[in-house]
């Protein structure tokens, strides 16, 4: 199955920073048929920890510290990235999102059955929730040192991160 990977790069907007460099991913079709457990392996199998089971917050939020995977594991829903002034994406069962560090998301509408799969490189795993414009000044600072992920979290030849370095 070939994967096709979209590129979003995000100004600051509504108090949300983004990352100043990295863009946000969107993979579609990353998982076939895969459960929560299955997602949760295949994180854990590319050392990607802190994983949880649920959906994304409706409202706009980022991490400082940490860059995210999102694997959808069921239903769909429009998530939007990138504070308020950023855009909107579909995103469905099979699908994952690789979020930068500072990147803004949130959820805007749903299916009942919309459920992912989050974790979080080596060492980042203890990540802060911060909603607008709670990073103050320093925040950027914050964000461009998080350091990149050693592997990629799906052990795709590291074609993911290849679009980082």
């Amino acid at each position: 199955m070939t994967m096709k990977i979209t590129e979003h790069r995000f100004a600051p907007s509504g108090g949300i920073p983004n990352h100043p460099e990295l863009p946000a991913l969107v993979v579609a079709d990353a998982f076939e048929y895969a459960s929560s457990g299955d997602i949760q392996a295949r994180f854990h199998a590319n050392r990607w920890s802190g994983t949880w089971v649920w959906t994304v917050f409706d409202y706009h939020h980022f991490h400082p510290d940490a860059h995210e995977a999102l694997g959808v594991v069921s239903g769909h829903a429009t998530l939007h990235l990138g504070g308020p002034e950023g855009e909107t994406v579909l995103v469905r069962a099979g699908d994952l999102l690789l979020l930068p560090a500072g990147t803004g998301k949130k959820r805007q509408v749903s299916s009942e059955d919309f459920q992912v799969v989050g974790a979080y490189p080596p060492g980042q795993a203890d990540v802060t929730t911060l909603r607008g414009d709670d990073g103050g000044d320093d925040i950027r600072d914050t964000i461009r040192a998080v350091p990149l992920p050693e592997t990629d979290p799906l052990g795709e030849d590291e074609a993911l991160l290849a679009r980082w370095r």
